[in-house]
């Protein structure tokens, strides 16, 4: 394999099995909680790595703001969505429904750059969309359209739409030359700041879970989902464009679906293949510029 296959792997890997590592947070300690946990010691590796890399952490003031806005989004309100959706719906699938982060990007661009939506993302959203309504019709019919579902489904995708914004953000950051890593571990420390101010404002209680299951399934979204694979996904990046590792994105719902199939009893149906391809088509049509390297 070449070094640009293995490290789409690595990131498909990891990114893929950490919505399923998500539900091991869950139960004892307050969603809000373990994000703010998640991120504070995720901040810290990469504040380590940057400071043994030589990589200076000092920024202006108003670069600071840019920094607290891109983490709010993409590190706070995105995550606790995300654990508030996996509260309620089966992790494989709620990663299904943030892959449609691809098409609110494009959205959220016209909304803050005047990007033109192309008729290719239309189709791309269009299939996007069908993907994920016909994926999750069994298991709204079999509910009825009880609140708990569709609790699931809204916090998925208000999670998307947050991480769509911060994504804006980030571009912003990147336009002024700022270097991805030590934005993004005050990105993260923002995120768990404002994770925090959530949870107090909730009245959420405070606490630990010392547990093995907890501790590892937290080392592993820190350490792992939130750092390794961000810096794997770096240096993809630099291997092979931007554009065409966005494709992590298309590969991590499969594996996630696949993880949820063995450990949470989730059953494929032909409701699940055609919202997949439905889903995975969508992406494709909307990140498809050139075709994918092959170095």
């Amino acid at each position: 394999m070449s070094r640009a296959a293995w490290l789409f792997a690595i990131c498909t890997a990891i990114w893929g099995s950490t919505w399923l590592v998500i539900t091991y947070q869950l139960g004892v300690v307050a969603p809000e909680v373990s994000v703010v946990w998640r991120f504070a010691l995720a901040a810290m590796a990469l504040g380590v790595l940057c400071a043994a890399s030589g990589r200076s952490l000092r920024f202006a003031r108003a670069e600071h703001r840019l920094f607290a806005l891109q983490g709010t989004l993409m590190f706070g309100l995105n995550y606790v969505c995300v654990y508030w959706a996996e509260q309620r719906v089966v992790s494989g699938l709620v990663a299904v429904v943030f892959s449609t982060i691809t098409f609110m990007s494009v959205f959220a661009q016209r909304a803050m750059y005047g990007t033109p939506v192309t008729a290719r993302a239309l189709a791309g959203a269009t299939l996007g969309v069908a993907g994920v309504t016909v994926l999750f019709l069994p298991e709204m019919i079999a509910a009825h359209g009880d609140r708990h579902t569709v609790l699931g489904i809204f916090w998925a995708l208000l999670g998307a739409v947050f991480a769509a914004l911060g994504n804006m953000v980030a571009a912003r950051v990147q336009q002024r030359g700022l270097t991805i890593m030590q934005t993004t571990a005050w990105g993260m420390l923002y995120g768990a700041i404002a994770a925090a101010v959530l949870a107090i404002v909730m009245g959420v209680p405070w606490g630990f879970d010392a547990t093995p299951r907890y501790g590892v399934s937290l080392a592993y979204l820190a350490l792992f989902g939130s750092v390794a694979a961000f810096v794997c996904y770096l240096a993809l990046m630099r291997t092979i464009g931007m554009a065409n590792a966005s494709y992590v994105g298309v590969s991590t719902p499969v594996l996630a679906l696949v993880l949820s199939a063995l450990m949470e009893g989730y059953e494929f149906t032909v409701f699940t293949v055609a919202g997949i391809a439905l889903a995975i088509t969508g992406n494709v049509i909307v990140l498809r510029r050139r075709p994918l390297a092959t170095t």
